[in-house]
């Protein structure tokens, strides 16, 4: 493992609402790429939308206020986020499915 920059961060988060079948993983991945973030979002069982990201702390902070708001066709109802010690093994932003 590589060794965990002091000014990384992760931020875990679960999207809840109308967040599935409206193009969220699509904009959520754009947006962390655009913000230079690694890690992956996905489509969970329960109707939610899970995020996983790291980068820098303000990158992760502008991704947690689009996750509040979403995609034009989303209604988000809820966002529960907390922050981890960063893992530093991914390689790049990605939809998981």
């Amino acid at each position: 493992m590589k060794d965990i920059a002091p000014d990384r961060y992760r931020l875990q988060a679960t999207v809840h609402g109308r967040v599935q079948g409206v193009s969220f993983r699509f904009y959520t991945r754009r947006r962390a790429t655009d913000l230079g973030l690694t890690g992956h979002v996905r489509n969970a069982w329960d109707g939610t939308v899970e995020v996983v990201a790291e980068g820098q702390r303000a990158g992760l902070e502008e991704l947690l206020a689009f996750l509040r708001v979403g995609p034009p066709a989303a209604v988000v109802t809820q966002v529960d986020a907390r922050w981890v010690a960063p893992t530093n093994t991914f390689g790049r932003f990605e939809v998981r499915y």
